[in-house]
């Protein structure tokens, strides 16, 4: 072949590879825009999608309203956290499910019983069993969210620990009063603190929820009293109205409040006061998880510290049985929400390692949370001795007994009456048995249609 011909074919070559580089950078161009554009539609959906949150109030902490902003931050998704009284949630957020208006999360106690009987949650809720987080969940906060073998909730509070009393160590040691190992010791305790000028006990009724934890916190003494009573009350074979110890609880109860021990304004207290309420040293005890001594602390300006404060049982009964509580506020997406992934995005966010560990260090409530992802628990020494401390434990009754949670604004309105004298505690006790009636038929529990 001659040169010139060598020549011809060499620049021909150079040109179709040009061609060719050409053609491949304005594909390669195109793709990259399609990429831009695809990322921009992606960030413009997120942006323009508000999360609603919807739950009673002390269900969700100022720290979980900070990781919703941070949240907010990564992902463009917004949160709209929606807090309800508590006397109202309930019948709220059921009004807003049954008509197809739900929020995309809603709050929920958490319980195999109640899932089913109150919030019709195989309905009403999506199934997150294969979401990444589930591995690192407690297998007991998942039982009490799941109804068989299908999750449907993410348990966000701390369930490691529950409701003790909380005294204050200086108030006592001032008194010479010692912990009571039984009723006759505490209300004599009571006495004491009275008639040195300081309120025994702060009860907080005017949220409708606190003072219900004198009868039902104490499940495993009643189980210690009665091996079997849990079996007999789910399948119906007793009733509350027919054991003497639950009047005996409730007498003892309103006791405390007819002698003054829990001062003049408890029936419109509330629980949001608890840490001044102890902090002033006004009062010298109330009811409490650990966590929230340090926001009693930080509520005395000084006055105190946390080894300024200790715990003992719930006393009524002569209690010496630690109650315990796996059951908790709990998250649950609606099964009619338009963001259902962005909902599972959320949950997956505030379970992982680092939200976690906010929540524990930022919150004081929460001394842990029910997922193992390698957190640092915040419990002091001294709360860990005092759980260790304990022979016996045992499920609060809220936990193991069907349809007794699902009334708890009920019964609380029942034992205000009980306190005012417009009901006896026999006559609170009836109420409690026809409710479950009630709620047993409408479930069709076979245990109350023989």
């Amino acid at each position: 072949m001659g040169k010139r011909m060598m020549s011809v074919l060499l620049v021909l070559a150079i040109l179709a590879g040009c061609l060719v580089g050409c053609g491949n950078s304005g594909e390669a161009e195109s793709n990259k825009k399609e990429n831009e554009n695809s990322v921009t539609e992606q960030e413009k959906a997120s942006s323009d999608v508000t999360l609603t949150i919807m739950a009673s109030q002390d269900w969700v902490y100022d720290a979980e309203k900070e990781l919703g902003r941070k949240f907010e931050e990564e992902t463009g998704i917004k949160v709209d956290y929606q807090i309800v009284p508590y006397d109202q949630y309930f019948s709220l957020l059921m009004t807003k499910l049954n008509s197809g208006e739900g929020p995309d999360i809603f709050g929920g106690q958490s319980g195999t019983f109640d899932l089913v009987s109150q919030y019709n949650i195989e309905k009403n809720a999506v199934e997150l069993t294969d979401e990444p987080w589930v591995a690192a969940y407690d297998k007991f906060a998942k039982e009490q969210t799941s109804v068989g073998d299908k999750l449907y909730g993410a348990t966000y509070t701390d369930v490691s620990v529950d409701f003790y009393v909380v005294y204050n160590k200086k108030i006592y040691e001032k008194y010479n009063l010692t912990e009571p190992n039984t009723f006759a010791e505490f209300e004599t305790n009571c006495q004491v603190l009275m008639d040195n000028g300081v309120l025994p006990f702060f009860e907080p009724c005017g949220d409708g929820w606190h003072h219900v934890m004198w009868f039902c916190e104490i499940g495993g003494k009643y189980e210690d009293i009665y091996p079997d009573i849990v079996n007999q009350l789910n399948e119906n074979q007793t009733t509350f109205a027919e054991i003497p110890e639950f009047k005996l609880v409730l007498e003892q109860v309103k006791g405390l409040a007819d002698k003054g021990y829990f001062g003049d304004n408890y029936l419109s207290d509330e629980y949001t006061d608890l840490p001044s309420a102890l902090g002033s040293g006004e009062f010298a005890m109330t009811m409490c998880k650990p966590g929230t001594v340090a926001e009693i602390v930080a509520a005395s300006n000084g006055t105190y510290t946390e080894e300024d404060f200790g715990f003992f049982l719930i006393p009524t009964l002569d209690n010496d049985v630690l109650n315990m509580h796996p059951c908790g506020p709990s998250r649950f997406i609606y099964s009619g929400s338009k963001h259902i992934e962005e909902a599972k995005q959320y949950l997956e966010y505030i379970t992982q390692k680092e939200s976690i560990q906010y929540m524990i260090d930022n919150e004081g409530k929460i001394e842990n949370l029910p997922y193992e992802v390698g957190q640092t628990p915040s419990y002091s020494q001294y709360t860990q001795d005092f759980l260790d401390s304990f022979e016996k434990a045992g499920t609060v009754f809220q936990d193991s007994i069907k349809y007794l949670n699902p009334q708890w604004t009920e019964l609380g309105q029942d034992m205000v009456s009980m306190f005012i004298d417009d009901m006896t505690p026999q006559q609170v006790l009836e109420r409690i048995d026809a409710r479950r009636e009630t709620q047993a038929k409408a479930a069709k529990d076979e245990n109350w249609n023989k």
